[in-house]
């Protein structure tokens, strides 16, 4: 469930964070368009202004075209310079209010100096301050960019903060569009796990009478089977409630059912026990388990925990092999490994082995006696304590991996 709230949330914000992306971008690359072709606009305007020079030329005169000193530009600032043979300024124009200062001057100079006719140069607009176009005529115009680069830079950096502030907003947005859309699923999902808890109490006292009726039958040559059956299948059904159950009452832990626990002592004590089931095929359990490491927690479930993990590693591990049971702790969380010599886990279903009833084995051997319950408590057991559970399997080797925090309250 906590899976597909974290999917559906995730895709309504990336969704709408890049709705939200795309319309900040647009607005900045139109906004940059316009003002770029403004800038092209005016340097090509004023170079078809310009007059080629007559021949014979007047060195010290050059003929303007009266509409070129006339063009006056409102939106930018743009200034003509006209030059002789030589590349010397024989006149120059400011097509706007201001007048032509020794920075244009100087710039315009430079550009002469370093560069060659027939140039347009407008650049990036974010970082330049000028663009000019340096025309065969003997003409050069230059446009400061300086306020459209002031203006483009604050759009942007407006843009990235709405967005900032947006994507609360959509955060907050995406939350409660996800609660609406898995509200259904959540309450069909409380209905099944109320339904598997009640159907489990309720089976639990029809089941002991009738395994109490079966051990008081008489047993002969003649029904001996039969009664065996019944025994056998009423044991396998006993077991099965009593998982239920289990899985039951660790979906409901409550904090406040929790006190301080050693429990480096709790995992000792769990593995001791398993020693002779381990012995009986032949494998062996190895600890290194960090000394009284205390946290907040349910000791009961911790134990049920501990004791899942061991059974599963010898249930799947290899004869002749061990088992290696780590405790790991800093400062604030502790870590859990139960390492095993078996079957690897395929990567496509090393979170599926935590949901309820499932088995990698395909065709459900009954003899195995399991019924895909284990790994779903441990892991309700790990998400009531605010832990994270996962199992991986590398070089031959699977590893079931707890980390739980020191400082939850």
């Amino acid at each position: 469930m906590e899976n597909l709230k974290k999917k559906t949330f995730f895709t309504i914000f990336i969704i709408i964070s890049l709705f939200a992306l795309f319309f900040a971008t647009f607005f900045n690359v139109q906004t940059y368009h316009r003002e770029y072709a403004g800038i092209l606009n005016n340097l090509t305007r004023m170079r078809n202004l310009t007059n080629p020079r007559p021949e014979p030329f007047d060195k010290e005169m050059k003929p303007i075209n009266d509409d070129l000193r006339n063009r006056k530009v409102m939106d930018y600032e743009v200034y003509t310079f006209i030059l002789n043979d030589n590349n010397d300024i024989v006149d120059q124009i400011s097509h706007s209010d201001n007048d032509i200062n020794d920075t244009i001057i100087n710039k315009a100079k430079n550009i002469i100096a370093n560069n060659n006719k027939s140039k347009v140069k407008i650049g990036l607009l974010y970082l330049e301050n000028y663009a000019y176009n340096f025309d065969d005529n003997n003409s050069l115009t230059i446009v400061d960019i300086s306020n459209t680069r002031n203006m483009l830079i604050t759009n942007l950096l407006i843009s990235l903060l709405l967005v900032g502030i947006g994507e609360l907003v959509i955060y907050f947005i995406s939350k409660k569009i996800t609660e609406w859309i898995t509200k259904p699923v959540l309450e069909s999902f409380n209905r099944e796990k109320e339904f598997v808890a009640n159907a489990s109490h309720e089976l639990k006292t029809p089941l002991a009478v009738m395994m109490a009726s079966i051990d008081c039958l008489d047993v002969n040559k003649k029904n001996e089977k039969w009664i065996n059956n019944l025994k056998s299948e009423s044991d396998r059904m006993s077991n099965l409630i009593a998982r239920l159950l289990d899985l039951s009452k660790t979906e409901y832990l409550k904090k406040e059912n929790f006190s301080k626990n050693d429990i480096s002592m709790i995992i000792e004590k769990r593995a001791l026990t398993f020693e002779s089931l381990a012995y009986e095929k032949n494998i062996t359990i190895e600890t290194n388990i960090a000394e009284k490491v205390n946290i907040l927690c349910h000791k009961e479930s911790i134990d049920e925990l501990v004791s899942i993990l061991i059974d599963n590693a010898i249930s799947h591990g290899k004869g002749n092999s061990t088992i290696k049971i780590n405790l790991m702790s800093d400062k604030s969380e502790i870590k859990l490994e139960v390492i095993n010599n078996g079957d690897p886990i395929p990567s496509d279903e090393c979170e599926k082995i935590f949901e309820r009833f499932y088995r990698n084995d395909k065709s459900h051997n009954r003899k195995s006696g399991r019924y895909g319950l284990g790994l779903a408590i441990a892991k309700n057991i790990v998400k009531a304590h605010n832990g994270n559970i996962r199992a991986y399997s590398k070089e031959g080797y699977t590893t079931f991996e707890v980390k739980l925090k020191k400082n939850e309250h």
